[in-house]
């Protein structure tokens, strides 16, 4: 099996070769006049975020080089200096590379997209609910450590307070790259605040991570929609009692539908509702696509699918197992949204597999 810096090196040079088309191609108005310059111009900016910490590392790796030649050296106050340096640099090395080789080892082209979280109540009732407005919670207390931007873009509460359904719209770093590794079920393990005996039950709730798809990606046939407008329902005061800034659209061929409430604007639900049905739709494609990539990564890590348990979140002992990769982690922490332990291990398991595929 070739190296990692073979490997790291011909996928970098593919990629390079990439920047080169792209940069005269957008500097040629003659062929951006043909093709979807935005487009153009987001492969760009995606293939940076590979290239610029490239440099970094090939910069590193030479100083790590030289440092390693003065420690086999004959000068012995170099070799000093030269040992004292090593070690710092060889950590350096490695995070650049385990960084790099994610991005170079990246087959989703939707990867640097924003993502569309769509969280559901599954067996369990009204613990169910209280169970999805948990990880409602979880992920918004990471988006918080990461920086990222989250809002909801539809909701339907629970009369104990969860949530029967919501979707999450997350923008910023790496946000569909890391949240897709929450697609599948989540199932939880506790003593529900109604249980009068104190017995253990199990709930549970499932999540779908979708990338956010622009019109330019994936067009909607509007004869295709049923557009339909109508009064928010829920909390929200008094204007949603009084005017109907509700949208709910319906892909007639598949009898998808989806709908938004959360803004006063009509507009802006409506192109919310739009974006979603856009995700859900092209989602079925991505699907297609999954099905047809290597067994042995998809076995390492999990499909996504909706049906498989990803994990267990168990109160009485005070432990999440994430069931992919045998991980488990404290549950207390999980609560307060330090997810990256559990992201840290699937990222690994994902690059291992992936280097195994090549």
């Amino acid at each position: 099996m070739p190296n990692l810096a073979t490997i790291l090196r011909d996928r970098i040079d593919g990629l390079k070769a990439r920047q080169r088309e792209l940069e005269e191609t957008l500097a040629d108005p003659a062929k951006t006049a043909k093709l979807n310059m935005q487009n153009l111009l987001r492969e760009l900016g995606s293939l940076q975020k590979v290239l610029g910490p490239w440099e970094e590392y090939t910069s590193v790796a030479a100083q790590v080089d030289e440092t390693r030649e003065f420690v086999a050296g004959d000068d012995a106050d170099m070799r000093e200096l030269a040992e004292a340096e090593l070690p710092e640099l060889e950590e350096r090395l490695e995070e650049l590379e385990s960084g790099i080789l994610d991005r170079v080892l990246e087959d989703d082209p939707d990867a640097d997209k924003p993502a569309l979280v769509e969280i559901r109540a599954g067996a369990g009732g009204d613990e169910a609910a209280l169970f999805a407005g948990d990880l409602f919670r979880i992920y918004q207390k990471y988006a918080v450590i990461k920086g990222w931007k989250m809002e909801i873009v539809d909701e339907s509460l629970s009369d104990m307070g969860g949530y029967k359904e919501l979707v999450l719209r997350v923008e910023g770093d790496d946000a569909f790259r890391i949240l897709r590794y929450e697609s599948g079920g989540h199932r939880v393990q506790r003593v529900p605040a109604t249980e009068t005996q104190g017995r253990i039950h199990t709930s549970a709730a499932t999540v779908a991570v979708m990338p956010e798809i622009e019109a330019i990606d994936f067009e909607l046939d509007e004869e295709e929609l049923e557009i339909t407008a109508m009064r928010s329902s829920g909390p929200g005061g008094q204007h949603v009692n009084k005017t109907s800034s509700a949208i709910r659209v319906i892909h007639l061929p598949t009898g998808m539908q989806v709908k938004c409430q959360e803004d006063k604007s009509q507009l802006r639900n409506k192109a919310k509702a739009l974006d979603l049905l856009r995700a859900k739709l092209y989602e079925i494609e991505r699907q297609k696509r999954e099905a047809a990539r290597a067994e042995l990564r998809r076995t390492q890590v999990g499909s996504g699918d909706r049906s498989q348990r990803i994990r267990t979140y168990n109160w009485p002992q005070n432990r999440v197992t994430d069931h992919r990769i045998g991980e488990n982690v404290s549950l207390e922490k999980v609560l307060e949204g330090h997810l990256d332990p559990l992201f840290d291990a699937l990222l690994q398991a994902d690059r291992e597999a992936k280097l195994a595929s090549l």
